[in-house]
């Protein structure tokens, strides 16, 4: 008989202490990832509150970023000039394991709250500053938001079909960086946990995003031209993207090898004698000639019913998608969701894209969205 492991209440980050100055998107994903893992998280706010809680009123009476990112936190307004306030941030921060701060960039340090000189004082801290353009370069002092980092980083130069540019719909630098920062953070308290030793991490925006260009970076770099927009087919694959159906649906496929355009031809299309022709047999070759290669498939898909295709693709084991709109997603069978209680009423959230064994590992139910300084109180009198 197998072994079979008692369930434990155990998350990886508890008894971990995050002390947040954050706002926006990016500083308050990465403190909810690591409030997700178990650690405590006390989100710093100016007096009028993270301007994110203004940005609308969707997600039942709360704004559906600030719903989105800080669940499970606690929440203090403090003011940084203040004598009083400072010194009660600088006790926090003397017992915390995490610092991390997302203000313009310099804004910290002329506080007396940059990473350095914490880390100065107590070498275990692991500290993280997110930043639109990094600590130095000619860019360093600028704002930079999600949108404009997007455009600086060529990003929409490569996204959507062609004509007027457009961002892409969700705030994917922020997010992006989010991301990177929670993980960089994670591994931190890794070497923390094991030598004692803290780090120093820069993030920004634009480093997130120039990474994420590597690929049309390099086409640019070394072919001397990066990719073209082409909505939703690829630019180094084809054929991969949307085709209209007989009932005007369209339905999105995916060729990622010859064997696979082979398997396409023989048992979709049924053109077995497309799948060795020496326009198509390769990528390479298939790419040189999208227009045919597309057209072949288009005229096949347009007389045949996207109930009949899907049939068929599924059948053969061919990657294939639906173009859903939001409420696709809604009503979408693999959408898993989690609940977020506030002062008055629920949110429903999509779940966090990973799961662990130590997920809904909690004995306080629904985690909490915190109330503008809901738990000031408290807090000043913890850290008197």
């Amino acid at each position: 008989m197998g072994y079979v492991a008692e369930v434990s209440l155990a998350k990886p980050l508890d008894g971990v202490l995050v002390v947040s100055v954050e706002q926006a998107v990016a500083g308050p994903l990465a403190s909810c990832r690591l409030a997700d893992a178990g650690a405590r998280v006390i989100k710093i706010e100016r007096a009028e509150g993270d301007f994110s809680r203004g940005y609308d009123a969707a997600a039942d009476g709360q704004s559906s970023y600030f719903a989105w990112l800080n669940r499970g936190k606690e929440s203090i307004v403090l003011d940084l000039k203040d004598g009083d306030d400072h010194v009660l941030l600088r006790r926090m921060i003397e017992r915390a394991d995490v610092y991390i701060q997302n203000l313009a960039v310099g804004a910290a340090t002329r506080l007396g709250f940059g990473s350095e000189s914490l880390r100065e004082k107590d070498p275990r801290l692991v500290t993280c500053d997110i930043s639109g353009y990094g600590p130095t370069g000619p860019y360093a002092a600028m704002k930079a938001y999600d949108l404009l980092v997007q455009a600086e980083s060529g990003l929409v130069s490569i996204s959507g079909a062609p004509g007027p540019l457009g961002r892409v719909g969700v705030s994917v630098a922020d997010i992006a960086t989010g991301e990177a920062a929670a993980r960089a953070i994670s591994q931190a308290l890794v070497r923390q946990a094991r030598t004692g030793e803290g780090a120093n991490i820069e993030v920004s925006l634009f480093s997130t995003m120039a990474e994420w260009m590597t690929v049309p970076l390099l086409h640019h770099d070394y072919l001397g031209q990066g990719p073209q927009r082409v909505g939703l087919a690829h630019p180094s694959i084809a054929p991969y993207g949307g085709f209209a159906t007989a009932d005007g649906t369209t339905l999105l496929i995916a060729v990622q090898s010859d064997r696979e355009w082979v398997t396409l031809c023989e048992t979709v299309l049924d053109k077995p004698e497309l799948a060795h022709d020496p326009r198509f047999a390769t990528n390479k070759a298939r790419v040189e000639n999208r227009s045919e290669t597309d057209n072949a498939v288009a005229e096949v898909f347009a007389r045949l019913s996207t109930d009949e295709l899907r049939r068929k693709l599924s059948d053969s084991r061919m990657a294939f998608g639906a173009v859903n709109d939001v409420a696709g997603l809604s009503s979408h069978p693999q959408i898993n969701r989690i609940t977020v209680a506030h002062a008055d009423g629920t949110v429903d959230l999509p779940a966090p894209a990973t799961t662990a064994d130590w997920d809904g590992a909690t004995a306080s139910g629904a985690p909490i969205l915190p109330a503008l300084n809901q738990h000031g109180d408290q807090l000043r009198a913890e850290f008197a």
